[in-house]
């Protein structure tokens, strides 16, 4: 052995390869013998460039293993990996003859469990919640009676039809529904355009903005339901203008887009009920406060009515009011005959003192004066009478021909007569006639008796016309 060892010339016919050779064959051995394996660790370094890919380290505590996800991976990757997490990556190991290295090409990578996602979970909410998005005072009031209720769910499960049944019995209003996928790849992207979708609605248009927003999804594992815990969605429901309740699985389940939202509802059917009241207890309040106003009204007109009727108490009797003035009138009503009957006699006295000293003749003459104008007034009342009572017989006169024109006295004259039975009752019709004892028949120049069914005249006898200012009947 030592001998051949020594020979310089000994294995001279091994195989010689190049690089690039020995680079192809170690590749092949390499990929041939884990084309597929699962491997465990700790990511590590993480690097996403320009290009879509995505390179990171898998590692533990004594070793690193380099990764790469292509472009078309990782878009469809449910759980992009962060560094810290713990995984479990599917693929398969290849060289990069470049750099001489071994890597693994990433398939599928989810978190290691449970464990490792509550981990991821938590941090992620400390981060979030530093920024101040699940503070208190950002959340808004739910409005008391929305007019169009905007609800993020998959069209095609029971939550949906659970929100719309528990509204239309609670009390029905208008429904947008935007569709999504609520668990998946393209979950969380479709949650967070419907949450933005609808803030960007303009109120009053064609389609009308939301008044509140419902993101809801049925139960399931931390894992179904991560989209909700994805931090798109978690930004997106925080940033919403309109208050947003989200209801994600059953009431045990939390999710960080419920520290986001304005209000977590245990589950879809109470956010429904959170969302709108009762109509019937409506209905019921508004009857029960509309009774307890005809009661106030009652009470309030009973106790001001009770309380006139105190104050009417305490005032005093009108009749005794004015009684001291009824009995002063009366004195004085009594005093008035004799007090006129002393002024005139004072006045009578004033004048007989002042027209003492006046002359005779001036006093006759001035009675003359009088005497005569009083004549002239006479006069020209006279005049005046006269003239009006000449008016008035002439309308008089006018309206006497028009009663004799307008009298049956001329319709008498015109051919017509009155037929009246013994007892003077005018007759009209032929069966009072024949029933008659015996008809007067009164025509313009007189009356004629005649027995009644015979038409024979008994005798004629004229009767005095009607007396002046009397009509008679034509009847």
């Amino acid at each position: 052995m030592s001998d051949l060892f020594d020979d310089p010339d000994t294995g001279q016919n091994a195989p010689e390869f190049s690089v690039s050779e020995i680079s192809g064959v170690v590749k092949r051995m390499i990929e041939g013998e884990f084309s597929h394996v699962r491997i465990r660790g700790e990511v590590g370094r993480v690097s996403c460039p320009r290009s879509g890919h995505m390179y990171l380290d898998l590692k533990d505590d004594r070793a690193v293993l380099a990764s790469v996800i292509w472009k078309g991976v990782v878009n469809r990757l449910r759980t992009r990996p962060e560094e810290g997490m713990e995984v479990v990556a599917t693929g398969r190991l290849t060289t990069f003859p470049g750099q001489s290295r071994y890597q693994m090409v990433i398939e599928d990578i989810a978190p290691a469990g449970v464990g490792a996602l509550m981990v991821m979970l938590e941090e992620r909410r400390k981060k979030l919640g530093a920024e101040g998005l699940f503070d208190t005072d950002r959340k808004r009031p739910l409005p008391y009676l929305p007019e169009v209720i905007g609800v993020v769910t998959s069209p095609s499960g029971a939550v949906i039809r659970d929100i719309l049944h528990r509204l239309r019995d609670r009390f029905p209003r208008k429904v947008l529904i935007w569709p999504v996928a609520v668990q998946g790849q393209k979950s969380a992207s479709e949650i967070t355009a419907a949450i933005e979708g609808f803030n960007k609605m303009t109120p009053g248009g064609a389609m009308p903005r939301p008044d509140l927003i419902i993101v809801a999804r049925g139960g399931g594992s931390i894992e179904d339901l991560w989209s909700f815990n994805e931090e798109s969605v978690v930004r997106a429901a925080a940033a919403s203008d309109i208050p947003l309740i989200s209801a994600v699985g059953h009431e045990t389940d939390t999710t960080l887009i419920d520290h986001a939202s304005d209000v977590r509802a245990p589950t879809p059917t109470a956010a429904a009920e959170l969302a709108v009241p009762v109509r019937g207890e409506l209905l019921g309040w508004l009857a029960s406060m509309e009774e307890r106003r005809i009661r106030a009204l009652g009470t309030a007109i009973l106790q001001r009515r009770q309380r006139l009727r105190d104050l009417s108490r305490a005032l005093p009797n009108p009749a005794e009011l004015v009684a001291t003035q009824v009995q002063r009138l009366d004195i004085l009503g009594a005093r008035l005959p004799r007090a006129l009957q002393m002024v005139t006699q004072k006045r009578r006295a004033q004048l007989v003192e002042k027209t003492a000293g006046l002359r005779p003749q001036l006093l006759v003459q001035g009675i003359e004066n009088r005497q005569d104008r009083l004549a002239r007034v006479a006069n020209g009342f006279g005049i005046a009478a006269k003239t009006q009572v000449a008016r008035a017989r002439v309308k008089l006169d006018g309206l006497e021909r028009l009663r004799q024109t307008l009298g049956y006295k001329e319709t008498l004259r015109r051919g017509y007569a009155v037929v009246r039975d013994e007892t003077g009752a005018v007759v009209s019709e032929i069966a009072t006639a024949k029933a008659a004892d015996g008809l007067n028949i009164e025509f313009a120049d007189g009356r004629l008796d005649v027995a009644s069914g015979t038409g024979k005249p008994k005798s004629v006898k004229k009767r005095p016309p009607p007396a002046s200012g009397e009509q008679g009947s034509l009847f």
